[in-house]
């Protein structure tokens, strides 16, 4: 027997085992998740010395709340967009690193005057 759709229901949504378990969507992109899936607790993602907890809570509960918090299609339309949700996180996780490495070599060289000037 198919379990009935009750997303977006709010509490009373009752949330699908598969869809229980870490979303490293709200984890990495926490408050720009939240507002995408309609969960407002995350914006306490925007508060300092808060951010970190609130996006490993994010991480624990997001896939429910989101759930509860959006009418979604099906569980399968969920996961494609949670899963998009995880892939645009870890990209902005790997520019953003790259960027940490790499911007301060570049002006670190700058700065010692090792960069060749163009003509």
């Amino acid at each position: 027997m198919e379990m009935q759709n009750t997303s977006g229901q709010g509490a009373a949504s009752v949330v699908p085992d598969e869809i229980k378990g870490w979303n490293w969507g709200a984890f990495l992109l926490n408050w720009i998740w939240s507002i995408g899936n309609k969960t407002w607790i995350g914006l306490l993602a925007l508060v300092p010395y808060a951010g970190l907890i609130m996006a490993i809570i994010l991480g624990v509960k997001g896939s429910e709340w989101a759930w509860q918090n959006r009418k979604w299609e099906s569980v399968e339309q969920f996961r494609k967009v949670q899963k998009i949700w995880a892939y645009w996180g870890l990209g902005v996780f790997i520019v953003s690193l790259l960027a940490g490495i790499i911007v301060p070599v570049i002006l670190r060289g700058m700065a010692a005057g090792h960069m060749v000037q163009p003509y």
